[in-house]
């Protein structure tokens, strides 16, 4: 609805207008407001199909978000859910991942709805079985979508459970609630999209073990200037299992394999191990990136085995990264724990990090070497986030210049030194 060519410009003269006016210009301003969230989201969704983590340094879109644009963790996940659901994802196998809902993307692009209806639509549509064909979920949408023009997500949502009752009339199937054996399985699984994961069940004592040793890693960081841990559950829990069990391989005193500490093997040329290209091959799991390959490589037991251009080996050496016991303590004494600013991830949770890379020729000695947890090791390597040490011979970080152009050094105080 075009705006009266008299409407005031300024917010201290909306009191001239009449009341016709006022309400006209809202309405306007709410299609607009729409219309900006729809462009936020599709440049949310590419920057998820290009990489967030090469992007922004950041584990996820959500994370991003919290952090970029000083949200609550519910208001990041929702946002980040409504990107995933309206827009296709990175690509599997050369095809992108198709969006839940294009037909809700192309009326929010217009403006026509907004958040809490998206979220009521995009609701229904996850909970569509697979074995709906594609023309009646499609159509499904357009009921829903067509509905949201003029309703709110309280009646979405009512029109939502009909419609999923026509599409899925028998329903979930009915739990059986009856006690029985449990057989411990556990299964490694390679994702289409190339991510890694586990799938197991585990017998009442294995779970209960597990998750009390888990539960006190996986608690939320401590509020730094008013900014809680962006992290979901999910994701705590996913990062105290890495350390819980990098803890284990990384221990002197837990059983190894062939009677040694437990190693990786990461193989890759000789050009590209110099000139970052290429990828590597990671023992048990297969290609990794030249990137992944250094942050394995900077407080790990790796075994590098290089190849020369017919993939011949050149040299398999014993770890040559790993810090030394002394170093270890003497790290200890100066960081006290991840270095990172804010972060309060005690030191058996953390690495060392060389500052100057290997590939760089950067050496293992206490003034390249910083301790990280993985979150933030990860973020130093594919972010434009610096660490350095400064003349009085502590660790400072340097944010990246969108997020701080000041250029100002960052250190933690998290952390009591001796």
């Amino acid at each position: 609805m075009a705006s009266d060519s008299t409407s005031p410009t300024t917010p201290t003269e909306w009191w001239r207008a009449d009341t016709a006016t006022l309400h006209a210009r809202k309405q306007e301003l709410e299609v607009l407001k729409r219309q900006l969230d729809a462009e936020q989201n599709a440049i949310l969704a590419e920057i998820n199909i290009r990489g967030v983590r090469g992007c922004s340094g950041h584990s996820t879109l959500a994370s991003m978000i919290y952090e970029d644009f000083r949200v609550t963790a519910k208001e990041a996940d929702d946002r980040a859910d409504r990107v995933l659901a309206l827009y296709p994802g990175p690509s599997i196998g050369g095809d992108p991942v198709p969006p839940l809902a294009p037909l809700t993307a192309a009326a929010s692009a217009e403006g026509a709805i907004g958040g809490s209806q998206i979220d009521a639509i995009i609701k229904t549509l996850a909970r569509i079985p697979s074995t709906v064909p594609e023309e009646d979920v499609r159509g499904g949408e357009k009921i829903l979508v067509d509905l949201a023009r003029h309703a709110g997500p309280r009646t979405i949502a009512q029109a939502g459970r009909r419609l999923l009752d026509e599409l899925d009339p028998d329903g979930k199937e009915p739990r059986n609630d009856d006690p029985k054996d449990v057989r411990p399985e556990l299964r490694f699984v390679k994702h289409r999209d190339g991510t890694l994961g586990l799938k197991g069940t585990l017998d009442l004592e294995t779970y209960a073990r597990l998750k009390s040793d888990l539960d006190p890693m996986a608690k939320p960081h401590k509020a730094i200037d008013g900014v809680r841990d962006s992290r979901t559950q999910d994701e705590r829990y996913g990062d105290a299992f890495t350390d819980y069990v990098r803890l284990k391989t990384t221990s002197r005193n837990l059983p190894g394999q062939a009677g040694e500490a437990t190693h990786i093997l990461v193989t890759m040329s000789y050009e590209d191990l110099i000139n970052d290209l290429g990828e590597a091959h990671l023992d048990l799991v297969g290609p990794i990136s030249a990137t992944d390959a250094r942050i394995l490589a900077c407080d790990a037991r790796v075994r590098p085995g290089v190849l020369g251009t017919a993939g011949e080996p050149l040299d398999i050496g014993r770890s040559k990264r790993t810090v030394s016991l002394a170093q270890k303590y003497a790290l200890t004494l100066r960081d006290g724990g991840c270095a990172f600013p804010g972060c309060d991830m005690p030191v058996p949770r953390c690495t060392a990090h060389h500052i100057v890379f290997w590939r760089h020729h950067g050496e293992t000695k206490i003034d390249n070497l910083v301790l990280l947890c993985t979150k933030h090791h990860r973020l130093i390597h594919r972010s434009e986030w610096k660490v350095q040490i400064a003349q009085d011979g502590l660790p400072e970080f340097t944010a990246p210049a969108y997020l701080d152009p000041t250029g100002q050094p960052r250190r933690n105080t998290m952390h009591l030194r001796t």
